[in-house]
């Protein structure tokens, strides 16, 4: 399925089954598949339909949703195994989506042998796409993102104060060895764009699944970024690991970052 079907696919999806809903869930459209981990009709819908479509273009092909993987947790082993997937996130944001915030998304990324190829974020209530294919750039709207930073090269020429860090942990929000951390928006599909598109500086998360951060990290890489784990190796977007994750817009931002918050990864 070529980039563009995939983009149609998604937007006709949430089209059909997610933005009836938002706003309008009714009781019992609204589960928890763990204590405060929301899931609706939406989510599992979506992912229903969408998983259904890119089989259907490519059987050989597998599909990692985010419903699937949490009724069968050993799809996250075939996809680190995989030299052919795609992972689906149907409703990134979901407790946003479940509040009436706009700040959730729809999230698809290619995979070839462990590493993200093309990536997806449509954003409904904001009617913006963004679209990355490896080595040939990352779009907004169709319009070709430069580079997301444009200070200085080095660590040393950086000043921390000046960095907007966001961080997934509550916790961890506030003053920090001369960080100020920030609140992401509880959606990594409107978290990365952010990063990608110059808005925040480095995203600071503890939960790393595949189809979370697999899109994503496309669009930071190919916006001149960075994406380590806790321990400062690459992230591999196939491999689920218990261990915080970096994104930065570029490697001298998160020099200074990763300096600054290794205590944090262990908290």
């Amino acid at each position: 399925m070529d980039t563009h079907a995939v983009l149609t696919l998604m937007q006709e999806v949430a089209a059909q089954v997610i933005t009836p809903r938002f706003r309008a869930l009714a009781a019992g459209e609204v589960m928890e598949k763990r204590p405060g981990d929301l899931v609706t009709v939406a989510d599992r819908e979506a992912e229903v339909l969408i998983t259904q479509a890119l089989q259907a273009d490519d059987p050989s092909v597998l599909v990692v949703g985010e419903e699937a993987a949490s009724a069968d947790p050993a799809l996250l082993d075939r996809l680190e195994a995989a030299d052919h997937a795609f992972t689906v996130d149907p409703v990134d944001g979901t407790k946003n989506f479940v509040h009436g915030r706009p700040a959730y998304a729809v999230m698809l990324a290619e995979l070839r042998d462990g590493q993200t190829v093309r990536a997806w974020i449509w954003q409904p209530e904001l009617q913006t796409a963004y679209v990355a294919e490896r080595g040939a750039g990352a779009f907004e709207n169709d319009r070709r993102l430069g580079p997301a930073w444009t200070g200085p090269d080095h660590a040393d020429g950086i000043d921390p104060a000046t960095l907007r860090v966001l961080t997934s942990r509550p916790a961890q929000q506030g003053g920090h060895r001369g960080l100020t951390l920030g609140p992401t928006a509880w959606s990594c599909g409107v978290d990365y764009p952010w990063l990608a598109t110059g808005r925040a500086d480095a995203l600071l998360y503890s939960n790393t699944l595949p189809w979370d951060h697999a899109p994503g990290s496309l669009f930071v890489t190919e916006t001149g970024g960075v994406v380590r784990r806790a321990d400062g190796t690459p992230l591999v977007p196939s491999a689920y690991r218990r261990t915080g994750l970096l994104a930065a817009a570029s490697p001298a931002v998160a020099d200074v970052v990763a300096a600054r918050v290794a205590d944090l990864f262990t908290r």
